[in-house]
């Protein structure tokens, strides 16, 4: 269990939660909602015991499994399989039976002994932490989420992006943590697997809290909604499912609006009697005690939700270019032994639209970190053609420098423009005041994506290289990235599992991963965007 008690957070200065007291239970299945910004991630890292609040404390009972959105694993030299049992600490148990194997295969009998009593206590340590139905149990979670077995045996460090993060959302759900803490625990998945996780957690005992903006995910887990409104620094505590809060939450803002207009019309009527009763100073008084009536009304109604603030987003205007401003020949990629994708030629025209389609480690990252000279192919060149000026949104936001602030970030990015226009294109994406000072490290991974794609609007890129640019966001803020990629006039080369997001890029090509097949777009293929 969590208590939340008089609970307060900032960021700065900024007020993003005002004291609030609240528990997390078991049986609770708790969807965390809010604007982007509004400190959903700030709150379930202090939940975690990640971040330190601001004022109140929060009281753990059990255990706790807290899956971040940026989840950094530590060792990248660590197997796959190992870091999933590394929750329950299996991992260190298998790794001491080996050595005690190899102690018992020595010569020499102290040693083989040694051995012998070290790996019969190893294998009750192993039966308590469930034995080897718990690697079965693990391998389980692990392909549910689309990790194949093959992936199981690689080094962290040879994974994409995605891979790791699902590796790590297997972790958390093997631990049998007694609450879970989800933050968008969907990016990346295809749809096979979101369903796998939504079964899962509607089952799952324990509590939980879960921020996504998969309104399926949400309807279909949770039975309490907390609403963490930015516009009064309030969490909105509704303990009733998904469909029932929203009727409810609209049926509040009626509610609010109604007493609010009342209140308004009996304050206007008591300030008209003390206007008329102020010309008489026998009644100054009794104009008095009307004007202190008419604001204790006021006082006393809820403001009005106004509508949450929503970044505004117009890609750049396009540097003229040639007509193939980027283009690849025989690109192949391997890690190791293992051959990620070979004999990818692709040809970039001027104003082109490219969808990449693979199932979870085809490559597709990959491929757009190669065309934008991130990383090296082993064979075959790209090419980068007259007048290119190429814009690169990561899925993991690396080309943002964590350790610098919002502003610091735009700057490198425009360095001639002038900083009032750094600004104002800031402000659009609802960075203001001191907010442009923030370390990037701090920022949610919405508000990540916001500067990622700021950065991308002062670029006047003519190629844009997109890896997943609607993850993390709110439904309102994922539309004006959507109509963005649809106003834009220059080349475009999208990575996604978001089928509005294909649909508004109206694709002319597709390649398919890892073969390297390239091919007119189909209508027929859109079936094939949430599973690749």
């Amino acid at each position: 269990m969590i208590i939340a008690s008089d609970l307060e957070l900032r960021v700065g200065a900024r007020l993003l939660l005002a004291p609030a007291s609240f528990q997390v239970g078991p049986g609770d299945r708790i969807g965390l909602v809010g604007r982007n910004g509004a400190g959903k991630t700030t709150l379930t890292k202090v939940l975690a015991g990640e971040a330190i609040p601001a004022a109140g404390k929060v009281t753990r009972t059990g255990t706790v499994g807290y899956l971040p959105q940026d989840p950094r694993t530590g060792d990248l030299d660590v197997v796959a399989r190992d870091r999933i049992l590394s929750a329950r600490g299996i991992d260190e148990v298998l790794r001491q039976l080996r050595v005690a194997e190899q102690k018992m295969a020595s010569e020499v009998p102290k040693i083989r002994d040694q051995g012998v009593r070290a790996y019969a206590r190893l294998e009750e340590r192993l039966h308590v932490l469930g034995g080897y139905a718990a690697e079965a149990e693990a391998a389980s979670i692990a392909s549910s989420l689309g990790l194949e077995q093959r992936i199981l045996t690689q080094p962290l460090r040879t994974l994409s992006g995605g891979q790791r993060r699902r590796v790590e959302l297997a972790r958390i759900l093997f631990s049998g943590a007694d609450t879970l803490l989800l933050d968008e625990p969907t990016n990346h998945l295809d749809g096979d697997s979101i369903a796998w996780l939504r079964d899962f957690l509607k089952s799952y005992q324990g509590g939980l809290v879960v921020i996504s903006h998969d309104v399926d995910l949400i309807e279909h887990v949770v039975n309490k909604v907390f609403y963490l409104d930015a516009s009064r620094s309030t969490l909105d505590i509704y303990n009733m499912g998904w469909r029932a809060y929203l009727e409810q939450r609209e049926a509040d803002e009626r509610r609010r609006k109604r007493e609010r207009a009342n209140a308004e019309k009996q304050a206007a009527a008591l300030q008209r009697q003390a206007e008329r009763f102020r010309a008489k100073a026998s009644r100054a008084r009794a104009a008095q005690q009307m004007l202190h009536r008419a604001e204790r009304l006021l006082e006393s109604v809820e403001e009005e939700r106004g509508p949450d603030r929503v970044a505004k987003l117009r890609l750049p205007d396009p540097a003229p270019c040639g007509r193939t401003p980027l283009a690849a020949e025989g690109l192949s990629k391997s890690y190791g032994s293992l051959e990620v994708f070979s004999g990818v030629d692709l040809a970039v025209d001027r104003g082109s639209r490219v969808v990449v389609l693979g199932l979870n480690g085809a490559g597709k990252t990959t491929l757009l970190r190669l065309l934008a000279g991130i990383e090296q192919p082993d064979t075959g060149r790209v090419i980068r053609g007259h007048g290119l000026r190429l814009g690169y949104y990561a899925q993991e936001h690396e080309e943002l420098d964590l350790d610098r602030t919002v502003l610091e970030n735009m700057v490198s990015a425009a360095p001639d423009l002038p900083e009032v226009e750094v600004r104002r294109v800031l402000g659009s994406f609802l960075f203001s005041g001191d907010d442009v000072y923030k370390p990037v490290r701090v920022l949610s991974g919405g508000e990540k994506t916001r500067l990622a794609l700021a950065t991308l609007v002062v670029s006047s890129a003519n190629v844009l290289l997109l890896d997943e640019p609607t993850n993390n966001l709110d439904p309102a803020s994922r539309d004006e990235v959507l109509n963005a990629l649809r106003t834009y006039r220059g080349a475009i080369v999208l990575v996604t599992h978001d089928e509005g997001a294909v649909e508004a890029l109206q694709p002319e090509r597709v390649v398919f991963l890892p073969d390297g097949v390239e091919d007119f777009w189909d209508a027929e293929f859109t079936d094939l965007v949430a599973l690749a």
